[in-house]
């Protein structure tokens, strides 16, 4: 390995637009580069429309993090939406359309 590639980190910043939709940027950053760095060079804000702020939340491997937070080898950022329904309701909800679907079926 050169020393020009050892100095360089291998990272993905993914951001899912909508349900089962991701758009993923491989880069390669200097040691050293934070998450907002990241961020700013894959140009998801841009391509999204995005602004980075409180409710864009960031994590690393799914783990909240802070924009200074260092980056390491092979980190994958994550562009998280803010959530549209609580997710305990969702869950009834499914649950709810289930049963309804099921009485059906035996009548």
């Amino acid at each position: 390995m050169a020393p020009a590639e050892a100095a360089l980190l291998r990272v993905e910043v993914a951001y899912a637009p909508q349900p089962r939709v991701v758009d993923l940027v491989a880069l390669a950053l200097p040691a050293g580069s934070t998450v907002r760095q990241a961020v700013e060079a894959s140009g998801l804000l841009a391509r999204h429309g995005l602004e980075l702020n409180a409710a864009l939340a960031l994590a690393v491997w799914g783990r909240a993090v802070d924009a200074a937070t260092p980056l390491r080898e092979r980190d994958r950022v994550e562009l998280l939406r803010p959530l549209l329904v609580d997710p305990k309701e969702a869950r009834r909800l499914r649950y709810r359309s289930q049963g309804e679907r099921r009485a059906a079926r035996r009548r």
